[in-house]
């Protein structure tokens, strides 16, 4: 799974940036712009971004405030609020994929084109669905793992794939950890 985001996601960031790269160098330097470069553009940044966004899911490493966890001592009330916190997450995650399947149904009636190229604009538009229906996946797979976590099915609750100590309370957690593994 990390190979396939890894190779998605660098095909679509390097599509991105050749496409803005020739886009800047048709326009300034021979001063004819490609018509239809933008729209072309378009999906792969898009589909770029909802990928994205998934791959954090995945990772359990989507931005969070995550004041309270300071104040908690023990492993069970970070799984517990962070149980919580997934509860919640599935709950707005299940009413926007909603949403988007009502859009992307929509767009599918409709069947628009881009001005331009006429190229189906669905392509684009179902991104946002797959992409929130795959993030409430792994929404769903993170609360499962912390109610592992809880219910002592699990040794550990930390489950991000690439785990870096970032404040120093996790810096003090990560070096006692050390400590235990050397015991």
């Amino acid at each position: 799974m990390d190979q396939f985001f890894r190779y998605v996601l660098t095909a679509l960031i390097s599509t991105v940036a050749a496409s803005q790269f020739i886009q800047v160098i048709t326009r300034y330097v021979f001063e004819t712009p490609i018509m239809g470069l933008e729209e072309t553009a378009l999906i792969p940044t898009i589909w770029l971004y909802i990928m994205g966004s998934v791959n954090a899911s995945r990772e359990d490493t989507q931005i969070r405030a995550n004041v309270l966890e300071i104040f908690l001592s023990t492993e069970n009330a970070r799984a517990v609020l962070q149980t919580i916190s997934e509860i919640i997450s599935i709950g707005i995650s299940i009413w926007l994929t909603w949403w988007a399947w009502l859009y992307f149904s929509y767009s599918l009636k409709v069947w628009k084109g881009t001005p331009t190229l006429y190229i189906p604009t669905f392509i684009y538009e179902s991104a946002l669905f797959l992409g929130l229906l795959m993030m409430t996946a792994f929404t769903i797979w993170n609360l499962i793992r912390h109610l592992q976590f809880l219910f002592g099915f699990r040794p550990h609750l930390n489950n991000k794939i690439n785990s870096i100590p970032t404040t120093s309370v996790e810096l003090q957690l990560e070096s006692e950890m050390q400590k235990d593994k050397k015991s």
